[in-house]
């Protein structure tokens, strides 16, 4: 009797041990769950402090000028951001963003680049939204021709918000615009017109800032610009690898790209009436001469040139264009009798857009183009295919500079539901 209540005590206390025991790990295994449950919460917390607000910028042109007390040293980082205003917002856009972002010269150095970035209305797609980057044509080099400074009636108006109806169709479509004004244009130092890789960094950093601003913008991108524009987005097509690698290229469409400034330059004697074109030809002069000190418009330019050279730091082109300024002289006549035109002349030769990209390319040319002449596009079109490229190169009869936007308008929807399809 004794032994067999030994022998219960002894299972009693068994039991209560491994009852001890079994609450013992459920309290342990709670506390552990309690503590991954605060630390999933804590690191979701963390990375969610870690994605920083985008900084409100300055008001006025203080956006542009004010130098920021911190800034990133990798190229595409925001700067800060504001609502845009007036002409600049797209109606198409839950919202339209002025930014400011980083991006580096062709000599390497950082620089401060603005522009816009606008968001589609609705709700993003998996993976976010999909982005089409654009290229602006030529408005000038001072910094109050920036498509973002843009104002009702402003000289640079009508060579700016031509675009508006493509990219509001374009947002309505499902894709973020972002809209670069290049390095130089509206921010610090001299904007380099048609030197190809400073444009093209501005139009693919604006991506990677524009994925600062909004997290819901996706990795997925195109590549668009028109004249200086179609120029600009050629040069991005062919950095983008290489310059942007997290980022995924589908393709590149440009319209009329300017081209072959070497050809176009040596042709310039044989201009002999007063035209527009004497003011472009000054303004590629500027640019050559912001990124090489081997160009000396003094010792290049004709005294009737230089009278009204300084004004192109100032004015737009429709201003430059006028027949009362540099639109009043004839091409043949920008360049000083006996001048030194192969550092000029080699330079260009450089800013010939034919790169090589993985991405397919639209290239659209009007044939009734007096800007962009078709046989320039024609001969682009020759020495894009032999890089390799996948080239659809379309021409349209009876189109000029300007309207071979709308001309490409169903070709280019056509090329971007094949190439990036927005999801809606």
């Amino acid at each position: 009797m004794i032994v067999q209540l030994n022998r219960v005590q002894t299972l009693l206390a068994v039991f209560a041990t491994a009852l001890a025991a079994v609450f013992l790990f459920a309290s342990m295994t709670s506390g552990i769950a309690e503590a991954q449950s605060a630390h999933i919460a804590k690191t979701k917390k963390s990375k969610k402090s870690k994605r920083k607000k985008a900084v409100k910028g300055p008001h006025g042109l203080a956006f542009y000028n004010k130098r920021p007390k911190k800034v990133s040293k990798r190229h595409g980082r925001l700067i800060w951001q504001r609502n845009a205003h007036g002409v600049v917002k797209l109606k198409s856009a839950s919202s339209t963003k002025t930014v400011l972002y980083t991006s580096k010269s062709p000599a390497g150095k950082r620089v401060r680049v603005s522009g816009t970035v606008s968001v589609p209305k609705g709700k993003a797609p998996r993976g976010g939204w999909p982005v089409i980057t654009y290229g602006h044509g030529t408005t000038g080099i001072a910094d109050k021709c920036a498509p973002s400074r843009n104002k009702k009636g402003g000289p640079a108006t009508s060579y700016i918000s031509y675009t508006d109806d493509i990219q509001n169709a374009w947002l309505k479509a499902g894709y973020v615009v972002a809209r670069t004004d290049y390095q130089g244009l509206g921010t610090p130092g001299t904007h380099p017109f048609l030197i190809g890789k400073a444009e093209g960094r501005g139009v693919l950093d604006i991506v990677r800032a524009a994925r600062n601003l909004n997290p819901k913008i996706g990795k997925r991108f195109v590549i668009a610009g028109h004249s200086q524009g179609g120029h600009a987005a050629l040069f991005a097509a062919g950095e983008a690898k290489r310059f942007v690698p997290e980022l995924k290229l589908k393709g590149t469409v440009a319209f009329a790209p300017a081209s072959h400034m070497r050809l176009q330059a040596a042709s310039l004697p044989v201009l002999t009436t007063p035209s527009s074109l004497t003011a472009l030809a000054s303004l590629i002069v500027k640019g050559a001469e912001a990124v090489s000190s081997d160009i000396d418009p003094a010792a290049l330019l004709s005294d009737p040139v230089l009278a009204f050279y300084p004004q192109t730091d100032t004015e737009c082109l429709s201003e430059l264009a006028k027949p009362d300024n540099l639109g009043g002289i004839a091409p043949s006549k920008l360049i000083r009798d006996g001048a030194n035109t192969d550092p000029l002349f080699d330079l260009l030769d450089l800013q010939n857009p034919a790169v090589q990209t993985d991405a397919p390319i639209l290239l659209a040319q009007g044939d009734a183009d007096s800007t962009t002449f078709p046989f320039l596009t024609n001969a682009l079109n020759g020495e894009l295919v032999g890089l390799g490229d996948d080239v659809n190169y379309i021409t349209y009869p009876s189109v000029d500079h300007g309207g071979v936007l709308d001309a490409a308008a169903d070709d280019v929807t056509t090329f971007l539901n094949e190439r990036l399809p927005s999801r809606r």
